[in-house]
């Protein structure tokens, strides 16, 4: 399992590291805020498209030979422009970066589902979404200083070494795991899977907590400037954030597998904590910003691993890679529209606005399921 959990570190290090650092640190190669939102959406659009395929390719041919060669593509991707080191090729890089990660983190997800019996998902997503986080907390702060002590080329020098060392890392220790006998599936069958609220409940979930995460990450430092703030106040509540939504994962897991959490419940409780963070930080001051920070970090920290674990649950074990790539595509959408909600609503009214309406989105939902099971007694 070792070398799956370096796995979603490495998608989530190379993601934020690199994402933190192209603004500030790379005037020779990021010239404008256009150019900077230009790779950044590059490697998102890259997510986007490509995840579902490379895990339906999962179910095809194993999940295994898809997460060696997204890692070692991972791994080329970053060294093209550690050994050009010219604006142009940081195009190339970064949407190389994107594509090989479109095929090794779901295809680790479908490997952490296949690898463990069902009793112990809980753990096993848990921990891989602890290591996960880890590479979020950890991305922009090593990220930065590998630039700061380095340049750009020194950061993606780094991930091609890790990407490469991960990569014989899983080739080793990584079981092969065969394909799974299938029934034919015809477009029909697959949006009826895809429709089925089995499918939909957690994936909607997912996504509603990656977009609280992202505004967090995004926003808050605003909030924070705002209140009259220094860069280390803000800084540590987005740390918080992160650190929060690490420790509780693991934990969350071990529940769900013990039987003293159950799925339904965790992610209505994870939703409304973190729709409760969201409206903490409208309120003015430190305060405000670091209970919001804790509160989505703990939220967000319920609802994934509860999350990726009801998909394994009922999803058939050949169609696993499938069904991961397509929660991932959800989990994107998720890390887009959240920020531009809350963007959309902030520049028409206020900042305080934007959180308001992300809250008012995600508490819709089970606050909805939670009168629905009063009423019926269910």
């Amino acid at each position: 399992m070792w070398p799956l959990y370096a796995a979603g570190f490495t998608t989530a290090f190379g993601a934020h590291g690199i994402a933190a650092s192209l603004g500030s640190h790379s005037a020779d190669a990021v010239t404008s805020l256009l150019v900077l939102g230009g790779l950044l959406a590059l490697y998102d659009g890259a997510e986007v498209l490509l995840k579902p395929l490379f895990g339906t390719l999962a179910d095809r041919i194993g999940a295994r030979p898809v997460l060696l060669g997204g890692l070692v593509a991972f791994a080329a991707a970053s060294a093209l422009y550690a050994v050009a080191d010219r604006p142009g090729w940081l195009w190339a890089a970064r949407l190389g970066q994107g594509a090989a990660a479109s095929a090794f983190s779901p295809s680790a997800s479908a490997l952490v589902a296949r690898l463990n019996p069902a009793a112990k998902h809980g753990r096993a997503f848990g921990s891989y979404g602890f290591y996960k986080s880890i590479g979020y907390t950890l991305g922009p702060l090593l990220g930065g200083i590998l630039v700061w002590a380095g340049s750009l080329r020194l950061l993606f020098t780094v991930l091609a070494v890790l990407g490469a060392v991960v990569a014989g890392w899983a080739a080793l220790a990584v079981p092969v795991v065969p394909p799974l006998p299938k029934a034919r599936q015809t477009v029909l069958d697959l949006a009826r899977r895809l429709a089925d609220p089995a499918f939909l409940a957690p994936t909607a979930a997912l996504a509603a907590a990656t977009a609280a995460l992202s505004v967090g990450v995004g926003f808050l430092p605003v909030s924070g400037r705002v209140a009259g703030l220094g860069t280390v106040a803000t800084g540590a509540a987005v740390s918080v954030l992160a650190a929060c939504a690490a420790v509780v994962q693991p934990r969350t897991g071990r529940a769900l597998d013990d039987g003293r959490l159950r799925t339904r419940s965790g992610l209505t409780a994870g939703l409304l904590l973190t729709a409760a963070g969201l409206a903490c930080a409208m309120l003015p001051g430190l305060t405000g910003i670091l209970t919001g920070a804790v509160l989505i970090g703990i939220g967000t920290g319920l609802i994934t691993p509860l999350g990726f674990a009801a998909l394994a649950a009922a999803t058939p074990a050949g169609r696993l890679g499938q069904t991961m790539g397509a929660a991932e595509l959800g989990r994107e959408l998720g890390d887009a529209g959240g920020p531009l909600l809350v963007a959309a609503v902030a520049t028409a009214t206020t900042l305080t606005h934007g959180y308001a309406a992300l809250a008012l989105l995600l508490a819709a939902g089970p606050l909805l399921g939670l009168v629905r099971r009063r009423r019926t007694g269910g």
